[in-house]
């Protein structure tokens, strides 16, 4: 698999955001926790919130891995579940105890169920648009009220290629991700006037435990890379570095946009 993916690191650095306060939401495991790593080693803080105690459990572990790491931030976690409004009050307000209050929230959360669209279930389409749709929202809306209150921010919110080409048995997370996408415009239109910037990034194939499928499927692995311009899967650490750059300052007129991750598969 290391013949087709460069998970070698990213060497930017945005000193605007060293000190800043970071919320992600998923972020006790796959790319929420990658962020988490990459930003608290460049010296932000970060709050990360998942459906269970695994996200303390990634707190202490990421702490541990910063010790004796220069200008590390530190990272904290809570547990909330993305669909219910009110629990994102407790990342709210776990920053605000912890670091004063936050400038970046990442709605990372998401799930990816598959079926046939003629099969797709009431339950898999409820629980597609419920994460992907209503968790985002509820995050945004979250982050939008300390902002409004506290000079403005920046939200990014993990869209997909699938927002953008449609695949064969994801109706249920083509559509959730492609309302993920509308609802960063109308977020970015409507927020612009608190100094608030709201993106997305839309990852292709990457090298995460949600593609493993592409590992398991027979011929899928060959048939990805057929459908990527530059011919291999793309690690998390490449999504991180658009992240990066749409929470800093050089993404200062920057709002409403998508940046695609996907190696050119968007295309094809």
């Amino acid at each position: 698999m290391k013949n087709y993916v460069d998970d070698s690191p990213i060497q930017a650095h945005y000193a605007d955001l060293v000190g800043n306060t970071i919320v992600i939401t998923g972020g006790a495991n796959g790319m929420g926790r990658l962020f988490a790593s990459e930003l608290a080693c460049r010296g932000s803080n970060v709050v990360i919130t998942d459906l269970n105690d695994a996200v303390l459990e990634t707190a202490d572990a990421l702490n541990k891995e910063l010790v004796g790491a220069d200008n590390a931030g530190r990272v904290v976690g809570t547990v909330a579940d993305v669909t219910v409004r009110e629990e994102h009050a407790r990342a709210v307000d776990l920053a605000v105890e912890e670091f004063g209050g936050f400038q970046g929230w990442i709605n990372n959360a998401g799930v990816f169920p598959e079926s046939p669209i003629i099969d797709c279930s009431e339950e898999q389409i409820a629980l597609a648009l419920d994460v992907n749709v209503k968790g985002t929202l509820f995050g945004a809306q979250a982050a939008a009220h300390h902002f409004k209150d506290n000079g403005g921010g920046a939200i990014v919110n993990m869209a997909s290629v699938a927002a953008l080409r449609v695949r064969r048995n994801r109706g249920a997370y083509n559509t959730a991700k492609a309302g993920t996408l509308h609802m960063t415009n109308s977020l970015a239109v409507e927020l612009g006037d608190h100094g608030i910037r709201v993106n997305a990034v839309a990852p292709g194939y990457i090298d995460t435990a949600m593609t493993q499928w592409v590992h398991e499927t027979p011929g899928a692995l060959e048939n990805a890379l057929t459908n990527v311009p530059l011919h291999r899967i793309g690690s998390p650490v490449e999504v991180f570095g658009a992240v990066y750059f749409l929470l800093s300052d050089s993404a200062r007129y920057v709002t409403g946009s998508l940046i695609s991750v996907d190696g050119g598969s968007r295309h094809i």
